[in-house]
């Protein structure tokens, strides 16, 4: 095989030191080895890549394009090596990350930028997960790991979980929906009467303060949160919201939040893991998002956007 690598390697030294001596200085090589090198590509390809009549060599156009070009493919050569590196170490070569439709994807951004400026080995792939389906995403193999999962965990062996905190949902409707006027707490039997907003998740369920309102309730299925709010904001219908999505809304007035009796709690946020096949970036993510603080924040209480 014709030494090309090695050669793009030789003349990027000597561009970059000047001299045969001292690229041979910075790759550990006589001057002598590295000439012979350039000079047997040169006679392979029936090329000329330096200019060797005056006193010092220079790089012919040939030369200086295989420079150029060569750059790039060195580079590349490196980031291959650093992978080849990280995957023998257990990082994933791709990592799909469920992100359940109620969290805030937007604090994951800064988390995206840290991972890549030191794992750019492995790719991210992320999927939305509604509801249950978070944790079906996982269970089926389209997940490695899941963010935001609210329901219990199952209880299947080889995959772990942690609590994220708790999410609070409020009961909203628009200031001109009928339910705006009507005295508070609202009871399950007034709710009833009027349409409500669901989101499906794979068994067509909304979230759990929410299914105990459905029975014999008209109501309108849409497939995520956000299409939710818009049209419980619009007067469409009523339903439940996660605090942190309505919040900017009800300071606006746009929402209006109404008690109901008995009202419902927070409720339980997870995140789970494939054990068998979490390597060190699963692991990566898992950490930094137990850890970071403005997704706490979120679990811990309300925050505007």
């Amino acid at each position: 095989m014709k030494p090309l690598l090695e050669v793009l390697l030789i003349l990027d030294a000597l561009d970059k030191e000047g001299s045969f001596a001292a690229a041979s200085a910075k790759l550990f090589k006589t001057p002598s080895a590295l000439s012979y090198t350039v000079q047997r590509l040169e006679s392979d390809l029936n090329i000329l890549l330096l200019d060797r009549s005056g006193h010092r060599a220079r790089f012919t156009r040939t030369g200086q394009m295989l420079l150029e070009k060569g750059r790039d493919v060195l580079q590349t050569v490196r980031e291959l090596e650093k992978q080849a590196v990280k995957l023998h170490e257990g990082w994933e070569h791709d990592l799909v990350l469920g992100v359940d439709d109620t969290f805030p994807f937007s604090l994951l951004a800064p988390l995206i930028e840290q991972f890549y400026l030191h794992h750019s080995v492995t790719r991210l792939t992320f999927i939305n997960g509604v509801l249950g389906g978070s944790w079906e995403a996982l269970l089926q193999g389209r997940a490695d790991i899941i963010i935001g999962a609210l329901r219990e965990p199952p209880p299947v062996s080889h995959f772990g979980f942690a609590p994220l905190g708790h999410l609070e949902q409020i009961f909203a409707v628009a200031p001109h929906h009928p339910l705006a006027s009507e005295p508070e707490p609202l009871s399950r039997r007034t709710v009833r009467r009027f349409r409500a907003v669901v989101v499906g998740d794979a068994a067509g369920s909304d979230c759990p303060p929410f299914r105990q309102l459905l029975q014999d309730q008209e109501a309108i299925t849409v497939f995520d949160f956000k299409t939710k709010l818009e049209l419980q904001i619009s007067g469409l219908g009523c339903g439940y919201i996660p605090r942190y999505m309505a919040q900017r809304y009800l300071d606006s007035g746009a929402l209006i939040e109404k008690q109901i009796t008995p009202q419902a709690g927070p409720e339980a946020v997870w995140i789970g893991w494939n054990e068998q096949t979490a390597g060190l970036a699963c692991g990566w993510w898992r950490d930094a998002v137990l850890t970071n603080n403005a997704i706490a924040s979120v679990y811990r209480g309300c925050v505007d956007e």
